[in-house]
C-alpha cells in the first residue's frame, strides 16, 4: 500500500493499495540487522535455490493478499520457499530482528515494508551487504534514495489524488471535505495529503478541506472514535469525505451509513463492507490497490534476482503497482483490470526494469 493501510491503505496505499495503502504505520527505532549472514553470490543458481521472505511491518488487512500471493508465486515459478511473516510488531528494532532469524533459517530474498520508513534504508543495505536480494514492496524509503533492488508500490500520492477527485465529483463540484488517512510522520500520509490537496486546488475555491485528520489507522477501534468524534462536532458541515488509508474508510462508511448523513464516502482498498456500500449506495467509490501484484510479482523479481539470473538496470527503481477507481460501474468487474495490471508489471519487469542473461 504504499503505506497505510494501506494500503491506501498509506492504501499504498494505493493500495489509493493497494491500497493503503496508499498508508499502514509503525513506530520508528533504527537498528540495522548487522548481524544477518551472508547470502550466496557468484555462479547462476536454480530457482528453486531461492527461498523469499515476505515481511510487512505488522499485522494489517492490507497484507492478507501477499499469503496467498507468495503461494501462487512459489508454485508458477518452482520457487524453493515462499513464507509470510508479519511478527515485527511494528518496531523496526524489532523487524530487523525477524530478518536477522529468517536470513538464518537460509532465506535469501527479502520482499520488505519497512517500520521506519526514514531508517529502512540502513537495513535494506546491510542486507544487500550480505548478498541477498532486497525489494522494497508497497512502501518506498522516504526521501529520493533507495537502498533497496526495486520498490513495487503503490503511487500513493496519484492514489490519493484520484480518491478527492473521485470525492469531489460525488459531491457535485462544491462543499466541505475532510480527509482522513494514517500516521502523520509516515513519509507516504505526507504524499497522500499532497495529492488530496491538489485535487482540492484544482476546484479553484469550490470545494474547501476542512480537516486533515491523521494517526487514525492504529486499528479500527482507533479509526472508528476519530469517526464519531469527527460526524458529532461538523456531521451537518461535512458534504464529502474521503480516506486514504484502511481503518478509516472501513469506519466512515460504516458511521455515515449509521449518523444517515447525506455525506458522500470515497474509500480506499476493497474491504467487503467497503464493496458492499458501493453496492447499496452508501459509498461513493473506493480507490483499489494492488498488493496481490505486489508480492506476486515482487517474488518473481526477487526469485531471478537471487538466482542470478538478472540483475536490476537502475538499483533503487521505483515503480507503481497500480491504483482503480471502483464505483457502482466497476464494482463487479475491477478485479480484472487489477489482474490484467499485475500482467503488464511483470513484462514491464522483463523489459524495462531488469537485465537477464
Amino acid at each position: 500500500m504504499k503505506r497505510n493501510a494501506v494500503p491506501q491503505i498509506r492504501l499504498a496505499a494505493g493500495v489509493s493499495l493497494l491500497l493503503l495503502v496508499a498508508a499502514v504505520t509503525g513506530c520508528s527505532t533504527k537498528s540495522p540487522a548487522s548481524s544477518l549472514p551472508a547470502g550466496d553470490s557468484g555462479a547462476k543458481a536454480s530457482l528453486s535455490s531461492v527461498k523469499i521472505a515476505l515481511v510487512p511491518g505488522g499485522a494489517h488487512p492490507y497484507f492478507q493478499p501477499w499469503t496467498a500471493a507468495g503461494a501462487k508465486a512459489k508454485a508458477d515459478f518452482r520457487l524453493g520457499k515462499v513464507t509470510y511473516n508479519e511478527t515485527a510488531e511494528w518496531d523496526q528494532a524489532k523487524q530487523n530482528s525477524l530478518l536477522t532469524s529468517l536470513a538464518a533459517q537460509g532465506y535469501n530474498a527479502f520482499g520488505i515494508f519497512g517500520v521506519s520508513p526514514t531508517d529502512i534504508n540502513a537495513t535494506f543495505s546491510d542486507l544487500k551487504s550480505k548478498g541477498f536480494a532486497v525489494a522494497s514492496l508497497a512502501s518506498c524509503p522516504a526521501g529520493s534514495t533507495d537502498n533497496a533492488d526495486f520498490c513495487l508500490s503503490t503511487d500513493v500520492e496519484q492514489a490519493a489524488y484520484k480518491a478527492a477527485k473521485a470525492a469531489i465529483a460525488a459531491m457535485g463540484g462544491h462543499g466541505k471535505l475532510v480527509h482522513l488517512t494514517g500516521n502523520n510522520v509516515d513519509s507516504n500520509t505526507q504524499r497522500r495529503i499532497a495529492g488530496v490537496k491538489r485535487a482540492v486546488e484544482e476546484t479553484n475555491g469550490q470545494v474547501k478541506l476542512l480537516t486533515t485528520v491523521t494517526d487514525v489507522d492504529k486499528d479500527l477501534q482507533t479509526a472508528q472514535k476519530a469517526v464519531s468524534d469527527l460526524l458529532t462536532a461538523n456531521g451537518s458541515k461535512i458534504k464529502g469525505i474521503v480516506t486514504t488509508a484502511y481503518n478509516p474508510a472501513v469506519a466512515a462508511a460504516a458511521g455515515v451509513k449509521a449518523a444517515h448523513l447525506p455525506i458522500k464516502v470515497v474509500a480506499i482498498d476493497d474491504d467487503p463492507k467497503i464493496l458492499a456500500g458501493i453496492k447499496d449506495g452508501s459509498v461513493a467509490a473506493t480507490v483499489a490497490q494492488n498488493p496481490a501484484g505486489q508480492a506476486y510479482v515482487g517474488s518473481w523479481a526477487l526469485g531471478q534476482l537471487a538466482s542470478k539470473a538478472c540483475t536490476v538496470k537502475t538499483p533503487g527503481v521505483v515503480v507503481d503497482s497500480g491504483s482503480f477507481v471502483v464505483t457502482a460501474a466497476n464494482v463487479g468487474t475491477y478485479d480484472s483490470e487489477r489482474q490484467a495490471k499485475t500482467a503488464q508489471l511483470q513484462s514491464e519487469f522483463k523489459n524495462s526494469v531488469l537485465s537477464c542473461s
